[in-house]
């Protein structure tokens, strides 16, 4: 039988009214008396997939299997399924023993046995002795553990917890944290918790999953999600790293920051990547000695360490967690261990889309419209007219219409913050520091998404028009 006690098979959701998609080929399995958390940004999907999980909300497609009985579209009621939301929603007319006996009530169990369980989960959320007490007179972490006692007291088989923490100031919060794993591992009941907070997710869980625009990007143990990124977002996203592009020139050999370094993963020579480095794992060292060399542009005392920022002369610039003290406009040298280097598939290099010529010759993609080559499309032919060409020999063809294939290099793309007639338009939904520079991902009015690197720093959800010359637009015939 499988130790699986939730299952979520290709899960998608989309909402009707806007007919947007908000959770994609979510695939999950849960085992009894996991902690389990799902991280992301908002807006990622990361609360409407619990609300799934809940049956406050049924999945467009896929399935949710608990104990192995598809529940997808079974009513709330229905599920062995708790919830703790971050607004707490407990009665203000009752006092604590009422909150908590709330639903004790509504299944006519004997009173005996109601005062018994109450006062069995006081206990465990360390409020023993509350029960006559006002809600007002609480704190907020009292509160949210009176919210966590009225669930667990129904004995559910799953809990769920949708950012409870969020309305606690910054000490309670980390008091928090340990206070529910220390509840968790009592209880043996199965954990599903909501954030965007990395501490939180990082501090408690067996299980980390991380999302973005609706989709897993990675799931593993804290660890491996610290230490093993798959990606630059998840790098990006769990803790503080240095992102670099680079290029593998050897077996187990990386080129980045203009210096080549011995790693551990073993990646065709010439592929290109995107390479993770911790600060705390950059060792400051004199500037002979290093295998960069660089000058401290800042120097921030942050209590444990001191967090230094240093420019390469490539423009590369280093973030560092050291103990140990520099001024800046010192040069220093920073020496990289083999271990120290995360090696990942590089990020998208070319942007592809489905496009179609236009009558006036250009090409239409994603939303917008670009002037184009359109000879490309036909070995030998020369323009004659807006979307005509002559062929090889001599006879003539009209390319209007035609659908095509559209590749534009990822450093071919410009932003303007200026509307710009026939260009393709959207927001900025996310970006990466990658060193020397940022890459962006915009979403235009199509749902397409352009990637594109850039020096300035703009915003996430600004609105932007998308510039691309000529000449970096190939074109090819479906």
């Amino acid at each position: 039988m499988s130790q699986n006690i939730i299952e979520l098979r290709n899960i998608k959701k989309v909402f009707e009214d806007d007919d947007t998609t908000v959770v994609e080929d979510f695939n999950l399995e849960v085992k009894k008396g996991e902690f389990v958390t799902f991280l992301g940004p908002s807006g990622c999907g990361k609360t409407t997939t619990l609300r799934m999980i809940a049956g406050f909300e049924f999945p467009t497609e896929g399935e949710i299997l608990l104990n192995g009985e598809d529940i997808s579209h079974l009513p709330p009621n229905l599920r062995p399924i708790n919830t703790v939301f971050q607004r707490y929603a407990l009665f203000p007319h009752l006092n604590v023993y009422e909150n908590v006996a709330f639903g004790l009530n509504l299944k006519k169990l004997p009173k005996h046995v109601i005062d018994e369980k109450v006062k069995k989960v006081l206990e465990v959320v360390d409020l023993e002795g509350f029960e006559k007490r006002k809600i007002s007179t609480l704190s907020g972490g009292q509160q949210q553990r009176i919210a966590i006692a009225r669930a667990i007291v129904n004995e559910p088989d799953i809990l769920l917890l949708d950012e409870p923490l969020g309305a606690l100031d910054l000490k309670m919060r980390k008091e928090m944290q340990i206070e529910l794993k220390a509840m968790h591992e009592q209880l043996g009941i199965t954990f599903i918790y909501v954030t965007h907070d990395q501490e939180e997710a990082l501090t408690m869980s067996d299980k980390v999953v991380v999302m973005s625009d609706g989709m897993i990007q990675q799931i593993g143990t804290p660890e491996e999600i610290y230490n093993e990124p798959k990606n630059a977002f998840v790098a990006d996203f769990i803790g503080e790293s240095n992102i670099f592009e680079g290029r593998m020139t050897a077996s187990k050999t990386v080129a980045f920051c203009g210096a080549q370094f011995p790693c551990v993963d073993n990646v065709p020579k010439d592929t290109r990547v995107d390479v993770v480095v911790r600060p705390e794992d950059v060792v400051i060292t004199s500037p002979e000695k290093g295998q960069l060399r660089g000058v401290v542009d800042s120097a921030v005392f942050k209590g444990m360490y001191y967090e230094i920022t240093a420019l390469l002369q490539d423009e590369n610039e280093v973030v560092i967690q050291s103990t140990r003290s520099v001024r800046a406009g010192e040069e220093i040298g920073m020496c990289i261990g083999p271990d120290e280097i995360h090696v990942m598939p590089a990020g998208v290099l070319v942007n592809v889309f489905d496009g179609t010529i236009t009558r006036d010759g250009r090409v239409a993609f994603a939303g917008g419209e670009y002037e184009c080559d359109l000879t490309q499309l036909c070995e030998g032919s020369v323009l004659l007219g807006e979307s005509s060409v002559r062929m090889a020999d001599g006879t003539e063809t009209d390319l209007a219409g035609t659908e095509v294939t559209v590749e534009v290099p990822v450093k071919a793309v410009s932003m303007s913050d200026e509307q710009v007639d026939y260009r393709a338009d959207g927001n900025i939904i996310s970006f990466i520091y990658k060193g020397n520079h940022y890459n962006y991902t915009v979403r235009t009015a199509t749902e397409d998404d352009f990637v594109l690197d850039e020096d300035d720093l703009w915003n996430e959800g600004d609105h932007v028009s998308l510039m691309i010359p000529k000449d970096q637009i190939i074109l090819k015939r479906k």
